[in-house]
């Protein structure tokens, strides 16, 4: 490993600090980018996380998608974790400690909210930075792409019952031009352009091409995932500094939720006994939020300034430093699974 990627921790801290500066000091420009959206997707960020999943998209043949039926057991897992536990874990969690344990710190109104907005993120699985996760842990990426795709697919018809049943509320009207849009830029677009520009390479240059610009790009994947950790700091700045104690209370049982479900689904791929190259990213996925919809909802639901849409820009803060910290651990735990045949190196 090299000295960047050695140190990303303190250089991921970095950015986190120089966003809520940046965002303190110039709010017109968080601004400005704020507003370049496509279905409330931000076209700053994508183009971001585009540069850090293109990689792997580079890895991805379509010709070997079909033999990933042959190997059902981590998409099953995906499921289960997906839309059978996680969703009612955070539930409970937000119960625990927003009616229990954190109940004389915040009056009962401002509980439900964020009760409400947990819960909108755990209804929400990974759509786009699961690539990244997937990447950084050497995922296989054919696989890794019809785990997220399986994912979308049951987000489409489970989103709404599921967050219905758990609020208490129906009639939850999904934003369908988001949830589209960001299938579109945050999968197809970038697969598309991996395949074209694997394609052009296998004819002039052989595999060995692919592999070259992959790590070429690793430093700008790098660069990507530094500054939308800007972005994310810098536009959440002002809330930061307003509200500090409440962004650590509604933190807390976000952070036990996340290193919890994927204590779950990492221990359950072991005892399933599924390669490192599927256990990861199927753990990664399940841990990960598809923040946008989440947060999009809440916005429509409760309103900009509740504490539903403040809950759900919390889990946008901590996204990115709990889930690294995942990956590092990941690594680091490599041993204890077998490497799948298909993608073992002689």
């Amino acid at each position: 490993m090299g000295i960047f990627e050695r140190f990303l921790s303190l250089w991921v801290a970095l950015a986190i600090g120089a966003g809520v500066g940046i965002g303190l000091m110039a709010p017109g420009l968080f601004e400005l980018i704020a507003r370049l959206q496509w279905s409330r997707v931000n076209l700053v960020v994508a183009i971001l996380i585009w540069l850090m999943i293109f990689p792997m998209m580079l890895k991805v043949e379509l010709s070997s998608l079909k033999e990933v039926r042959d190997k059902p057991k981590g998409l099953a897992l995906t499921l289960v974790v997906n839309w059978l536990i996680k969703p009612f874990t955070m539930a409970a969690l937000g119960v625990l400690f927003f009616e229990h344990v954190f109940a004389g710190l915040v009056p009962s109104q401002d509980a439900e909210q964020y009760i409400a907005g947990m819960i909108l993120l755990g209804v929400a699985p990974c759509t786009a930075m699961v690539f990244v996760w997937s990447h950084l842990t050497d995922g296989d990426p054919n696989y890794t792409l019809v785990q997220v795709s399986l994912n979308d697919l049951v987000l489409v018809f489970a989103f709404a019952p599921i967050a219905g049943l758990l609020l208490g509320v129906t009639g939850i009207a999904v934003p369908w031009e988001t949830l589209v849009a960001s299938v579109v830029v945050f999968v197809v677009i970038p697969l598309l352009a991996g395949v074209v520009v694997q394609h052009r390479l296998l004819q002039h240059g052989g595999r060995e091409a692919v592999g070259e610009l992959a790590q070429k790009f690793k430093p700008a994947s790098m660069l990507g995932l530094l500054l939308t950790v800007v972005l994310l700091f810098g536009f959440q700045a002002e809330t930061i500094v307003a509200q500090p104690g409440r962004v650590l209370l509604i933190a807390v049982p976000l952070v036990l939720q996340s290193y919890g479900i994927f204590t779950i689904a990492y221990g359950l791929a072991k005892a399933l006994h599924l390669p490192f190259e599927i256990a990861a990213p199927a753990a990664m996925i399940g841990t990960s939020n598809f923040f946008e919809l989440a947060v999009a909802v809440a916005v429509s639901l409760f309103g900009l300034e509740s504490g539903a849409a403040l809950a759900t820009v919390v889990g946008v803060l901590i996204e990115v430093p709990v889930m690294l910290s995942l990956v590092a651990f990941a690594n680091r735990t490599k041993g204890w699974f077998t490497p799948a045949a298909s993608t073992a190196r002689p």
